[in-house]
């Protein structure tokens, strides 16, 4: 019993720390990512690439993911302070901002892909397709169906008491919160990602037939260089570097996100059989451990890419400068 109590005390301490002092941090470094990767995507340089205002859209939508999941992760699991319990409306916009900001992003980065697998198709009439206009209308789009598709959280989320003096903001118990979790798990936690892995893939591999079939051209004669610099010109440089950035965007997001399906799965073992008490918390401190680990990628985009892009570091360069 001694050692449950401290394996309890250990999962507690653990989970607190980490919000209570890398929470703040993962905020800040954030917002910092989010206005500089914003400066530069909107650009006149930039802007007039859709591959770019998708970006622009996906660190908004960043912005929202850190001012409203984030520091309530961080209010709620670090300083104890949690806003849902002392008004359902505010439990009910919790919930909504909480499964919208979660798909709002990722959406973003899939339609970028998408344009990403246009702009470098081998055939001239599909490229055609990657126009401004479309662009606009996707984000729209995609946003209102989301904005409307959420809406049901704003009224099956209650305050529910599961235990004498401890209360709770969640799901309506039931099959609504059943069917919450496994939306969770199958729609945010495995085909989002799966979805960017193979989008991805798609553009990699369109742009290696097209760099083929301008070597193979070029090679040919030197005359031909200039038939192939009409017919198959090769992807210009700003957006090679645009889909560099997007295939850093979608693999650290890939990645931070992989814990979150296992972590679910874990919870919904320990709720479907009889568990200890240290089970239980560690369940919580592994599924705390895996949101945060989900928080990472809307935080730290601009730093990547300064990182891995030459472009996008010649255009910070360029603002330092001004």
């Amino acid at each position: 019993m001694s050692s449950e109590i401290d394996d309890i005390s250990l999962f507690t301490s653990a989970q607190t720390n980490l919000y209570k002092y890398g929470g703040p941090i993962l905020m800040i470094l954030g917002t910092i990512s989010c206005v500089l990767s914003l400066i530069v995507f909107t650009k006149k340089i930039l802007r007039k690439n859709p591959c770019a205002i998708y970006l622009v859209a996906y660190n908004i939508g960043n912005l929202l993911q850190i001012y409203t999941t984030v520091l309530l992760g961080i209010l709620s699991n670090g300083y104890n302070i949690d806003l849902t319990l002392y008004s359902l409306s505010f439990c009910h916009f919790h919930f909504y901002t909480l499964l919208l900001s979660a798909v709002l992003s990722p959406s973003y980065l899939i339609l970028a892909s998408i344009d990403r697998i246009l702009i470098t198709s081998s055939n001239a009439l599909t490229r055609q397709r990657s126009t401004l206009r479309l662009t606009y209308i996707c984000i729209i789009g995609v946003t209102l169906f989301w904005l409307l598709f959420h809406i049901h959280a704003l009224f099956l989320t209650h305050n529910i008491e599961p235990a004498p003096n401890v209360i709770i903001c969640s799901f309506q118990p039931g099959l609504y919160a059943s069917f919450m979790n496994y939306y969770i798990i199958l729609i945010q936690d495995i085909l989002v990602p799966l979805s960017m892995i193979i989008l991805g893939a798609w553009t990699v591999r369109n742009l290696r037939k097209r760099h083929q079939v301008n070597f193979a051209t070029a090679t040919t004669a030197v005359t031909a260089v200039t038939t192939a610099a009409v017919t198959a010109r090769p992807t210009h440089s700003k957006n090679n570097q645009l889909i560099q950035i997007l295939i850093i965007d979608i693999s650290i997001y890939i990645i931070f996100s992989a814990m979150m399906p296992p972590a679910l799965i874990y919870i919904q073992i320990l709720q479907s059989r009889s568990s200890s008490l240290a089970e239980i918390q560690l369940g919580i401190l592994l599924m705390n451990f895996a949101l945060f680990s989900s928080y990472i990628p809307y935080c730290v985009g601009f730093y990547t890419n300064f990182i891995m892009s030459r472009k996008f570091r010649s255009e910070i360069k360029k603002i330092i400068w001004r």
